[in-house]
C-alpha cells in the first residue's frame, strides 16, 4: 500500500469539472486560468491532477504574468513539467501575445493615469525589486507595448534617461508613460 494520498484523475471526476468539459459548458471567459492551463498541459502526474499541477504552476510564477516571463529552463525546474510541457505553455503564451500585436484597436487605451495604474499594478505589485517600466503608445494612447527597462535594488532605480528613449523609438511609439513600483510599499522615498 502506498502512503500517498489517492489524486482523482479526470477521467474520474464528474463532466461538469473537468476543464475541457467546463469550458464547452461555461465558455472560455467563465474558466479559470488554472483549468486553461490545465487543458493545455493535458495530463498531471500520479500524485497530482492536471488543475492542481497548474495552480501550483500559476502560484509558483506568481501568476499569468510571471509564468509569461518564465524561460522554458525555469519552467522545467518546476516538478511535474518536462520539455514538451513547457514548450506547449511558452507556445501558448506567444499566441496569445501575438494576439495582442495582431489586433491594434483591441489594445488597452490610457486615458487617464488610473489607466497606466490599472494596467501595470498586478504585475509590479510583488516584485521584490525596484523596476522601471514604460508603457509605450500609438498616437491614440493605445498600449503598444510595456517593457521593462531596468531592474534596480530593493530601493533604488537608476536609468539614463537615452535608455528611455531607445525603447521608444525602437517600438516607433508616439508617446510613454514611466513607471516603477516601490517594493517597501510606501509610495514616497525616505531619506535617512
Amino acid at each position: 500500500m502506498s502512503d500517498l494520498p489517492y489524486t482523482p484523475m479526470l477521467r474520474d471526476l464528474p463532466q461538469d469539472d473537468r476543464p475541457r468539459e467546463r469550458l464547452m459548458q461555461v465558455g472560455a471567459t467563465a474558466v479559470s486560468s488554472a483549468e486553461l492551463l490545465a487543458i493545455i498541459l493535458r495530463v498531471g502526474s500520479r500524485n497530482e491532477s492536471v488543475v492542481q499541477l497548474a495552480s501550483r504552476l500559476l502560484a509558483h510564477f506568481g501568476g499569468l504574468p510571471g509564468l509569461a516571463r518564465a524561460s522554458v529552463t525555469e519552467l522545467q525546474a518546476v516538478k511535474g513539467i518536462g520539455p514538451a510541457k513547457a514548450i506547449e505553455i511558452k507556445a501558448a503564451l506567444e499566441l496569445g501575445r501575438r494576439l495582442l500585436a495582431a489586433a491594434p484597436e483591441e489594445r488597452a487605451q490610457i486615458t487617464s493615469p488610473a489607466d497606466a495604474a490599472n494596467l501595470l499594478m498586478s504585475e509590479m505589485m510583488f516584485l521584490e525589486q525596484e523596476n522601471l517600466r514604460l508603457i509605450l503608445m500609438d498616437t491614440r494612447s493605445r498600449v503598444l507595448s510595456s517593457p521593462t527597462i531596468y531592474v534596480g535594488s530593493l530601493n533604488t532605480s537608476v536609468i539614463r534617461i537615452g535608455e528611455l528613449f531607445r525603447a521608444a523609438i525602437k517600438e516607433n511609439a508616439a508617446a510613454f508613460i514611466v513607471a516603477h513600483n516601490h517594493p517597501s510599499g510606501a509610495p514616497r522615498s525616505v531619506l535617512a
